[in-house]
């Protein structure tokens, strides 16, 4: 592959590697070769830059144009999560198996640079959503943000949970189930997906709420406006304290006197869109792949 250095773009990028995936391992120096050849100042975290003599990322204080993730949706994720609190745009490159928010795939890296460098993208904006837990008139947990949902499940595998979901202070239902995912539209082709939940249009501005293996033949999905104040709380049949997760990071135990409280985040994460491909056709190609 021809590596020849350009004249310096100016652009400044995070590269943000899954090391534990053999096939970025393999491919890494590759792309750091493409970076040199569209002249793209490449930041990589810790030891990496280190190694391989690079700018080391230090927060806002590397001023990044952009930050790709290499790997698969849970990379992004990571990274996604760090590049959100200082406000720079993300993209990812898919590694892994099935990429719906790394959405471009290996084989499509060296174009998706050269766009980048050119300045060909459309930015998209997602909306997050922001989860509060207070006991007792204190709080265990505010403002943690989550990208894809947040999920309040069972710690223990053999009893049922017993949930009251309430909506702008409302008691709005009652359930018997694993748990309840509180998802993004960005979100619906994740867990709340595995759940039984809808596929939804990710730039639509909404809260998925799915129930985890309910014990009801009727209880259904629920898909209402982002701008709605989102409740749970254990129901006094509940035995045993539950946990609540962020896009897959435990965040704390909920207990009896607990309540958990999901609102929209002030913040947006800023998605760079480097291929023309609708959402109908990627969810059509990625979910349908044996028709």
């Amino acid at each position: 592959m021809e590596t020849k250095r350009e004249t310096g773009t100016g652009l400044r990028l995070g590269i943000f590697p899954n090391m534990n995936i053999e096939k970025v391992r393999t491919h890494f120096e590759m792309v750091l070769d493409l970076c040199r050849k569209f002249g793209i100042t490449v930041v990589l975290p810790g030891n990496l830059a280190d190694i391989w003599k690079h700018e080391k990322f230090t927060g806002k204080a590397s001023r990044l144009d952009a930050a790709v993730s290499l790997g698969g949706d849970g990379s992004f994720l990571r990274m996604a999560r760090e590049m959100v609190k200082i406000d720079v745009p993300v993209f990812g490159i898919n590694f892994g198996h099935l990429g719906f928010l790394a959405e471009i795939e290996f084989d499509g890296m060296e174009l998706a640079l050269e766009q980048l460098v050119k300045r060909q993208f459309t930015m998209e904006k997602r909306h997050l959503l922001q989860a509060q837990v207070v006991s007792e008139g204190k709080n265990k947990v505010k403002g943690e943000l989550a990208i894809n949902e947040f999920v309040a499940a069972r710690g223990n595998l053999s009893t049922i949970n017993y949930l009251e979901l309430l909506i702008n202070g409302k008691p709005s239902g009652r359930y018997a189930a694993d748990g309840l995912i509180v998802a993004t539209a960005t979100g619906s082709t994740a867990y709340s997906l595995s759940a039984g939940g809808p596929l939804v249009q990710p730039g639509m501005e909404v809260m998925i709420i799915t129930p985890i293996c309910a014990h009801s033949l009727s209880t259904r999905p629920l898909v209402i406006p982002s701008s709605e104040e989102v409740s749970i709380r254990l129901l006094p049949a509940n035995t045993c304290s539950m946990v609540l997760s962020s896009d897959g990071i435990p965040l704390c135990e909920i207990e009896q006197q607990d309540l958990v409280t999901i609102t929209r985040n002030r913040k947006s994460m800023r998605l760079i869109r480097l291929i023309d491909r609708s959402y109908y056709e990627t969810w059509q190609q990625k979910l349908i792949r044996d028709l």
